[in-house]
Order: structure tokens, then sequence, then C-alpha cells
């Protein structure tokens, strides 16, 4: 009994007891099996690793235990006494110049994002100015980048096409150097690649929705399918009338065997050509339907009118072919467009109401909808003077004068306001109400409108009419409808890919009065680009008159601007600041242009500064991306400070200026700065010159700005600068300008004095000092 009350009672603490006793059994056979060689060693000038001492033989672990072997521990004495030791001088580590991190400038780039849809187009010398031009007119504003790829081309080439030429009219070759071009120049930028020759109508819209359901991690291969002739060879490839669609999975699987596609395939066809190559090498077929998406085409009959095809698969299409002139590009372009815009108008009152629908289980019912929909909401005042006050019209008179009388006769661009919304709200009604009802204006009783200017014109319209049933009965009765006129309807444009890493030739003009404001515009820019090392260069344009430059080597004007040049550059070697000497009696933009313009080469990036202009790469940044070759230049509107003795009179000056009205404007007059490209100066130059020679006071009357607008068919974007500041400074107007240079001139001093406030809070006081 007494034994199993002890086993009962040893039972819980057993394992621990256990536990314990095999801890220590293990420590100590541990204990023997410590003694080796350290791990720490060095290399010898033979390769083998040696201990820290020099000795073939290794030092103990600080944590063994000796054997008690005592000759052992006499040599290791030994060795101890041999060992000297060494002395490593101190030599302080190089500061090495930290890399400069780069930075994305995009969420596409950093995320690895690319474009979705690339698009090739097969032409050659005699269609490229027919049927190329059409297709490029039909697709191109529609997607991101259309490239059109021909053997040959003739000396004049369509305006505003991409064209690559291979210099060759073999369609074999073409088609392999086409490939090889999307290879080498897009294949990390697109997820798609369409290609279609010059004889093709596509319908720009529908292939972008197909890619945009297709798994861009696919091989694949779209088209078409058609049989290779002889039909001695497996599988099928894409004809090329209709065009196909490649993935970029496949053209990267393609990619290492395009020589061997060029050496070993013999075809008279350059779309049979490809698919052979696809199938031998990259082991894909030419499919039609994928992913429960289908690639719809049309063959055209000759003559054929779009509007009076029935067929289903026309309705479909997303490409037809063959188109033989362009007329038929065209005509193909109006029916499809017409077609999309139907479907577009009806999502639109799908969507419109839906958003009715839901808005009636909403907190705040129907007002919790905007009215029309998809229009801003109209403007609610903050204060009472800021209220929008309504106008009161009829159909003769209007109630709000210009003159202040009570009433006048409403007449000009009032009346035909107040007829066209009369039209439309006639139109809209009956729109609404047939075939059950049809109305007739009988008269306005009451009109109001008002200038809403986050909306446009709001109307409210009283309006008496006859109303007529089916059956010929009418009644008269009073109708209140609401309109608007929206300020402008919203268009997204599409833009041709501009980077960030182009670099801008920055072009500084000095004359004898800007000499002064060298020297801070130089502290300034050596903050923002030297110090940054900002991918920008500097070049001076000294500017003399005649006599002064006659006594250039006695008297130098530009002396100490020189000077401040050279200091700068001995303080930052990597810099390299050039400067180019004109003379001229009156210097206007476009002449000193012409100088610059020869010494850079045509795809150079200017932008055309003053020298009281503060620069920073937030501005030269903007710069570089609404400056596009062949597309656009930019005019920048910038930040002009305000006279500091007129917007700050009695006050301390601030120790640095907002973009506040009390402190400045932006200035609409100035059109000195510029952003542009070489080539598109050169162009609007040429278009210029047949003018220039019937009369050469063109070039002092027109600005660089006048001769863009006038000579080019480019987009002139004119936007204000934030990151351009200019401080104030008194600036002196050159009456030997055109006069409409000079008024801008003096309109733009005026400005920059003060603000009417300011100017008025000063006349007042000054009448109250001369009233005492």
């Amino acid at each position: 009994m007494r034994f199993s009350m002890l086993i009962s009672l040893l039972r819980p603490i057993g394992p621990v007891v256990i536990g314990i006793s095999l801890g220590f059994t293990l420590s100590l056979l541990s204990v023997s099996w410590v003694e080796e060689s350290c791990d720490v060693s060095t290399i010898g000038d033979d390769g083998v690793a040696l201990p820290l001492d020099g000795s073939p033989k290794g030092a103990r672990r600080p944590n063994s235990i000796s054997t008690g072997n005592d000759g052992e521990e006499e040599e290791e004495e030994e060795e101890m006494e041999d060992f000297q030791p060494r002395i490593i001088p101190y030599k302080p580590a190089k500061q090495s110049q930290p890399k400069k991190l780069f930075r994305a400038k995009y969420i596409s780039t950093e995320l690895g994002i690319r474009e979705r849809l690339f698009v090739g187009i097969l032409t050659s010398k005699n269609t490229i100015n027919t049927l190329a031009v059409a297709v490029n007119r039909t697709i191109s504003h529609h997607l991101d980048n259309v490239v059109f790829f021909t053997g040959t081309r003739s000396r004049k080439i369509p305006h505003g096409m991409n064209v690559v030429t291979h210099g060759d009219e073999r369609l074999i070759w073409n088609m392999f150097q086409t490939v090889k071009y999307i290879l080498e120049h897009y294949i990390s930028d697109y997820d798609w690649f369409y290609l279609a020759q010059d004889d093709t109508y596509t319908q720009a819209d529908r292939i972008k929705t197909l890619v945009d359901h297709l798994s861009m991690d696919r091989a694949l291969y779209m088209g078409s399918p058609e049989e290779f002739i002889g039909g001695e060879m497996q599988g099928r490839y894409c004809y090329g009338g209709f065009g196909y669609l490649l993935s970029r999975t496949l053209l990267l699987r393609l990619q290492p065997f395009m020589e061997n596609c060029r050496n070993d395939i013999l075809s008279a066809r350059h779309d049979e050509w490809l698919g052979r190559c696809i199938i031998d090498y990259a082991d894909t077929n030419c499919v039609e339907e994928f992913e429960g998406h289908k690639y719809y085409y049309y063959e055209m009959g000759k003559n054929s009118d779009p509007r009076k095809e029935e067929n289903e698969h026309f309705k479909k299409a997303l490409t037809v072919h063959p188109v033989s002139d362009p007329e038929q590009i065209y005509r193909l372009h109006k029916h499809f467009t017409e077609i999309e815009l139907r479907n577009t108008y009806k999502e639109i009152e799908k969507l419109q109401d839906e958003i009715k629908n839901v808005s009636l289980v909403a907190f705040e019912g129907n007002r919790s909808s905007l009215w029309p929909v998809g229009i801003n909401p109209p403007f609610e005042p903050k204060t009472r003077f800021e209220v929008l006050r309504w106008e009161y019209f009829t159909e003769e008179q209007i109630y709000t004068c210009i003159d202040g009388s009570p009433k006048c006769e409403l007449h000009g661009v009032d009346k035909l306001d107040v007829d066209d919304v009369i039209e439309m709200a006639m139109g809209e009604l009956n729109k609404k109400y047939k075939p059950v009802l049809h109305l007739k204006k009988q008269q306005l009783i009451n009109g109001y409108r008002r200038f809403d200017p986050t909306r446009g014109m709001e109307y409210t319209l009283d309006l008496q009419l006859e109303v007529v049933n089916q059956k010929g009965h009418s009644r008269s009765i009073t109708k209140r409808v609401h309109l608007v006129r929206p300020l402008s309807h919203i268009e997204i444009i599409p833009m041709p890919y501009v980077t960030e890493a182009t670099r801008v030739h920055i072009i500084l003009p000095v004359t004898l009065q800007d000499r002064e404001y060298v020297h801070q515009f130089l502290e300034v820019y050596a903050t923002n680009a030297f110090e940054t090392s900002e991918n920008a260069i500097l070049t001076f344009l000294f500017i003399y008159d005649p006599i002064e430059a006659q006594q250039v080597s006695q008297n130098d004007i530009f002396a100490r601007v020189k000077a401040q040049i050279n200091a700068y550059e001995h303080q930052y070697p990597a810099v390299k600041i050039p400067w180019i000497s004109v003379k001229s009696e009156s210097p206007s933009q476009i002449k000193y242009m012409d100088i610059i313009s020869k010494k850079h080469p045509v795809d150079t990036l200017f932008f055309l500064a003053t020298v009281k202009t503060s620069i920073n790469s937030e501005f030269l940044n903007r710069c570089r991306m609404n400056s596009i070759n062949n597309w656009q230049v930019f005019f920048p509107i910038h930040f002009q400070n305000f006279n500091p003795d007129i917007a700050y009179h009695n006050q301390p000056l601030p120790s640095s200026q907002d973009l506040v009205k009390e402190a400045g404007l932006f200035d609409r007059s100035s059109f000195t700065e510029a952003c542009f490209y070489n080539s598109d100066y050169m162009a609007s130059r040429t278009h210029m010159f047949s003018d220039v020679q019937e009369n050469e006071e063109l070039l002092e009357n027109l600005d660089i700005y006048d001769m863009f607008v006038k000579y080019s068919g480019l987009h002139v974007f004119r936007a204000v600068e934030p990151a351009l500041h200019q401080k104030y400074s008194y600036q002196a107007c050159n009456p030997r300008l055109s006069e409409e240079i000079y008024q801008r001139c003096v309109q733009s001093s005026l400005d920059s004095l003060g603000s009417r406030s300011q100017l008025a809070m000063l006349l007042f006081e000054q009448e109250q000092g001369n009233s005492t």
C-alpha cells in the first residue's frame, strides 16, 4: 500500500526529474567534443586559410577545456612567445559622393505598367499619301500610338504621321524588319500589338475594347484564320487583310528565332511567312475566338454602300477589307461612328435612369441627384454678396440693361440666345410627349436666366402652349421648364508620349539694362540646377548695339557678367556655361533665335528665359512635359510680384511671397518665356520665309508667339505656371518693336504695379494728404 502511495506521489514529478538528469548527462558528454580549431582565419598568399597567429595549428575556442596534456600546453606557450603583434596604420575612409537616387516621375514607371495597344500599319510608297493618310485620320486620335511601316517612301511625307522606312520593297523583308523594329523599340512599352494593311478599315474603339478583355500573359495570335497554300503544312495563319493581334508574350517567345525565320522560311506572302514563323518557333496557331471574345471581320464588296449593308457580321466588324480608295474609308468611318454614337447615347440614358432610381431611396431623396445628370452642381454662395442675380426677360424686352435703365429692347446676341433656348425647350417637350401629344408655342410668359460660373447659363421659362392630342382636340396650358447651357463640353484628347529625361537648353538674352539682374539670377539658378545636377544647359546671349560692339576690346559692357560666369564654372567644375555675342540695333526674339537655332541639333528643347525669372526643377519638368515635338509648344504665364512699395505700403516686407492676389498676379500680357523644340521653330521659320521676303520688317514686328500662331499648325499651349516667378523691377519697353508688342509690354508694366484695391488706397491717402 505504501509503495503504491509513493508511486502515486512521484508520478507527476517523474518527467521533470528524468529531463534534468538527461540534461546534466548530455552537458558532461559534450565537454570532450568542443576541442577543435578556431573558425576565424585569414587567407595567406598561397590561398590557404591560416589562423590569425600564422601557425598551421588552430587555437582552441575560449570555452574549451584542456585535456591535461602538459606537452601540448608547453608547445602552445612557446608559440605565443614567438608571436609578434602588428600595428596597422589608420587610413580614413574616402568620402564618396552619394549616388543620386533615381525616382520615377510616373506611377506607371514605378509599378511597371505598360500601355495597352500598339498599332502598326503596313503601307507602301504608292499608297502612303492616299490610303495611309485616310487610315491615320480615322484611327490615330482613338489610339495611343500608330506607326506606319513602308519599304520606301516618296519625298513628301504626310504631316502628323509617324513613318518608319525599311529601304526595300520586298514584302517578306518588310515584315521581318517591322517585327524586328517592334521588338527593339516597343516590346517593353505595350501589352498588345495590332498589325494591319492600309487597305483595311479598322474600328479603333472596338479593337481597344477587345484587348481590354484579353489576358495579357497569353501567347495569342488572333485574327482571321486561313489554311496554308497547298495544305502540306499543319496549322493556320492570320490573313493580313483583316489585321491580327499579337500578344507581348508571343513576340518575346519569337524574338530569339527571328533570324532563323528569315533564313529558313520561304513564302510569297508576308502574312503567311509570319504565320509559319509563329507556328514553327512559338507553337501557336491563329485563332478567331479566345476566352469568349471573337475577332469579327467583314469582306467588303466593290463599290458597296455601308448604309445598305445589313449583314450582322458587318455591324459587329472590327475590321473591313478590302478598301479601294480613301473615300470608302471615310464612309465606313462615318457609318461605324454613327453606330457607336447611338450606342453611347443609349448607355447615357440608361445610366441617367439608374441615377434617378437610386436617388429616390437616398436620404435627401431627389435632391441628392444633380440636375442635369453629369453637370456640376449649382454654385452655393457663402455670403449674401455672392448670391447670383437672375435676369428677367420676355421675347421682346429684357429688364437688366447695361445703362441702368429699368428695361430695354432685346436684340443682338441676347435675342438669338432667347430664341435658341425657346426652340430647344419646344424640341425637348415634343420629344418627351410624342406621339401622344403635340405641343405648339403660343407665347413666352416669363423668362429668367443667370450665369453660374460652375455650370454655365441657367434658364427658367414659363411657356403658354397649345396641346393637341391624337384625336385632334386641343387646349392651352402653361408649362414651366428649366434648361442649362453648359460652359463647354469636356473632351479627352490623346497626346503623344513624352518623358522628363529630355535635356533643356536655357537661352538667356542679356542687354545693357539686364546686367544688374544677372547676379541674382545665377544665385538662384546655381542652387536649383548646379547643386542638384539638373539635366539642363544654360547659355548666355549677350546683345550689343553697334556702338557697344565696336568698343568691346576697350570697354566690354558685359565684362563683369563674364567674370561671374567664370567664377561659377570654377566653383562647379562639372558645369560649363557657354555664351554667344550678337550685334543688333533692334533686337527681336526671332532674330537672335535664328542664330541660336543654327548652332543646335534639330531635336534640341529650348527654354527662352529672362534674367528676372526664377527657374527651378519643377518648372523645367513641366517645360519638358508640355513641349511636344511636332505637336505642341508651351508659353508659360509666370507669376509677377507687385511693386513692394505699393503692395506693402507702410508695412514690413514679408520674408517670402506666396501666390496670393495681394502679392502679385499671373502676367497674361507677357509672352517672353517659351518652351519649344528646334525642329518646330525651323519648320515655322520656313513657312514664314516667303512673307519675310516681301516684308523684312516682320522679323521685328512679330515675336516667337505670333510666329507659332500664324505660321505653324502646332498646338500653342498657354497656361499659368506657379513655379515660375518674377520679382518686380522697372520694365523699359522698346519703342522700336511693333505696336502690338510694345503695347503688351506697357500693359505688363502697368499690371505689375499693384492690385486695384492697393492702387486705390494709395490714391486715397494721397488725396487725403493734399486736402490737409
